[in-house]
């Protein structure tokens, strides 16, 4: 038993309030620590809040996105007290909480500052009878119910809802509490608008037999509780379902899940001003990138992981959405220069804990607990760590300004990119010897570079922030990405590219990132098959990325797939309905242009266009392919107007030209977009965009230049 914590008291029964804020992860930061605070107020003003604190007849538990209040004294307790809560926050509509009540048996922990963690069936079945509910609902528990029943106070407000499904198909008795101030008396979504015939007055209630109920209780007590033991106060349990991930994939189920795989979600800020979501953020994707390099361990990558971030989903779902057995979750709380982080492995398949630790460090000592946790995980899941983990950085101030850029990296905006570099590098100022921060500029050059900065600024300065990262320590595989495909678009040199792309392979199989790039050499040297081979690969790693999905939307458009593309078009847009990467426009929108949909495309490239800030290529060449020139034209004049004064990608102009029938200017524009060296460009070889260039000489000489064997794909194409 770790020192700082003294002896667990054990509870015979709690009586456990659960609230939530409905759509929660949906809000904006601000929008969701002002819609807290006002609940945290609202909270702490009820009256039987003040009387149960005051008495020291309260625990409260805070879980991210709401609370948990247990009340050890009095089964009518949480009920007032819900009630008081609800009835207030009908001044507050914009605020939508749902709540569950239930009684069971709890564990209560006290840590070295007198914190109070929480463990047991009370508060799992609490959360659960929660989950049945929408907004504005107080749910309890038929046990809750049966308490209250003998008390004519209470009985009038007691509704039966029937039996709702919960965790891996069990079932629990929910009854609906409301008044005509408090409560929500519709019956919820989750139960299909159940028979509610004991809210009607005169009704003939079913007789509820206690021995029955005592029974069902037991069973559905010792279903939960293993999932439940030794969950902390610093992990809130989550519990929305992410989106479908569209209609064409096949399904987790039928996917056979590896003994040996892990997602790791990012760990939860409980700071008391909850200013370390980069701490956090930094801390998780770090143990994810020591546990990717891991013998045997197949580990998603983070942005799946990451998708999850705020959205309190079920770590049994999110296993199936990961197609993972094992998912390491935790929190992190942060004061001053002492840090806190309690983790815990859940083996999905049964709830249980394989392990868990909370570790109580000076700042300093948190690279030791990173490795700490690391080992704890291999030695768990009776793997091999292969290599000792990286140098960690002398410099703790070094390594907090490299999470901060860590975290902006992480971000699109060309704003948020550029708040990288310079914290970045502001760590390699602190620790020159650092090569994680290289790593970082190379990533954020590489993100910047065509989108937002040109080509032949960003790949000179992402080369040399690699080349520096590899020379401090030859085993980043992500600093040997970014100087392959560095290499690959500066230099057209393909077996550079190659030669890192296989170390860092080697030296982290699980790398989505170098799967994808290695996905983009392929392409650029006309191997198809290979190109989505490699793609499938860095998918089946990271399921959850909008970029590969929607790069593999691109490829399978250019190759002539073009349902493919409309599948994994719309798995893009269902995944992230806002995504939109400026060099490729949407390529869902391509897909049904190369259909003949223009009606549809129009509608895409519309949107698309709105989100760039930059007129559609994709709508001007839809436009010319309908013969409607004038507007064609006007988009290619803006575009030719922009290009002036900021980066516009040239191969995007020169195909318009190319739809507009004028070749010449397409190939002055292919001239330019080479002499620029875009990133896109070795993939004209199949471009559908460039399909009318194939039998031109100049064509083939340009691919040849580019390094591209122009026999491979110059004919035969148009009839896929």
């Amino acid at each position: 038993m770790p020192a700082e914590f003294e002896p667990e008291v054990q509870l015979e029964i709690g009586h456990v309030l659960f609230m939530d804020i409905v759509g929660y992860s949906k809000l904006l930061i601000n929008d969701q620590r002002e819609q807290l605070r006002t609940l945290n107020e609202i909270v702490r003003g009820s009256a039987q809040f003040r009387a149960s604190d005051a008495a020291g007849k309260l625990v409260r538990l805070p879980t991210g996105d709401g609370m948990a209040l247990i009340f050890p004294d009095s089964v009518e307790a949480p009920v007032r007290c819900a009630l008081e809560i609800s009835a207030a926050l009908k001044k507050h509509p914009q605020i939508q909480v749902r709540m569950g009540i239930h009684s069971g048996p709890v564990s209560e922990v006290t840590d070295v500052n007198e914190r109070a963690n929480i463990a047991g069936a009370g508060i799992n079945i609490a959360q659960r009878v929660m989950d049945c509910g929408d907004a504005g609902h107080i749910l309890l528990s038929k046990h809750v119910a049966e308490d209250l029943e003998h008390y004519a106070r209470w009985r009038p407000l007691l509704h039966e809802l029937g039996e709702c499904e919960i965790k891996h198909g069990a079932k629990i008795s929910v009854v609906n509490l409301y008044t005509e101030n408090a409560g929500n008396s519709q019956p919820p979504e989750k139960l299909r608008r159940a028979d509610v015939g004991a809210a009607v007055p005169g009704a003939k209630k079913s007789p509820i037999n206690r021995k029955h109920l005592l029974i069902a209780g037991a069973m559905i007590s010792a279903f939960v509780i293993g999932f439940a033991m030794f969950r902390s106060i610093g992990i809130p349990q989550r519990r929305e379902a992410v989106r479908s991930e569209g209609k064409g994939r096949r399904s987790a189920a039928s996917v056979p899940i590896p003994d040996k795989s892990i997602a790791v979600l990012p760990f939860v800020d409980l700071s008391q001003a909850h200013d370390q979501e980069y701490f956090c953020d930094g801390i998780s994707e770090e143990i994810l990138d020591a546990l990717a390099k891991v013998e045997g361990l197949r580990v998603v990558a983070r942005t799946s992981s990451f998708s999850f971030k705020g959205k309190n989903a079920d770590v049994g779902e999110i296993a199936q959405k990961l197609n993972v057995q094992n998912v390491l979750e935790g929190s992190l709380r942060r004061e001053g220069n002492r840090i806190r982080i309690s983790a815990q492995l859940v083996n999905a398949r049964d709830g249980f804990h394989i392990w868990s630790d909370t570790f109580e460090r000076e700042l300093q000592g948190v690279f030791a607990v990173q490795d700490e946790i690391t080992r704890a995980i291999v030695d768990a899941l009776k793997v091999r760590l292969a290599a000792a983990p990286p140098r960690a950085p002398q410099n703790t101030e070094a390594y907090d300004l490299y999470l901060q850029g860590l975290y902006f990296s992480n971000k699109s905006t060309e704003e948020a990119l550029r708040k990288a570099l310079g914290l970045f590098q502001r760590a390699l100022d602190k620790d020159p010897t650092f090569g994680r921060a290289w790593t970082g500029i190379a990533k954020a050059w590489y993100w910047l570079a065509d989108a937002y900065v040109k080509p032949l600024e960003a790949y000179p300065k992402g080369i040399e922030a690699a080349s520096k990262a590899v020379a401090l320590d030859e085993r980043d595989a992500e600093a040997h990405c970014y100087l392959g495909e560095a290499k690959r678009v500066l230099d057209w040199d393909f077996a550079a590219d190659e030669a890192e792309l296989k170390r860092a392979l080697q030296l982290d199989p699980n790398s989505a990132f170098a799967h994808f790039i290695l996905a983009l050499l392929r392409f650029s040297q006309c191997d198809l098959e290979e190109g989505f081979a490699q793609i499938r690969e860095a998918e089946k790693l990271d399921p959850l990325s909008p970029g590969i999905s929607d790069f593999a939307a691109f490829f399978y458009v250019q190759s002539g797939r073009l349902d493919d593309a409309i599948r994994e078009g719309q798995r893009t847009l269902e995944l992230d309905p806002n995504y939109v990467y400026p060099v490729l426009d949407s390529n869902l929108a391509t897909a049904y242009r190369e259909k003949g949909d223009f009606a549809q495309a129009i509608t895409l490239y519309l949107r698309a266009q709105e989100a760039m800030r930059l007129p559609s290529s994709g709508l001007a060449i839809t436009y010319a392919r309908m013969g409607r020139q004038p507007e064609a034209r006007r988009i290619l004049n803006e575009l030719v107007e922009k290009a002036r004064v900021q980066y516009v990608a040239a191969d995007r102009i020169a195909a318009v030209y190319v739809a507009l029938g004028q070749n010449d200017e397409a190939f002055r524009w292919l001239e330019r977009a080479a002499a620029e060296r875009n990133a896109i460009l070795q993939f004209i070889a199949f471009s559908r965009d460039f399909l009318p260039l194939r039998s031109d000489p100049r064509f083939a000489d340009l691919l040849r230049r580019m390094g591209v064997d122009p026999t491979k794909l110059l004919t035969g194409q148009e009839s896929r």
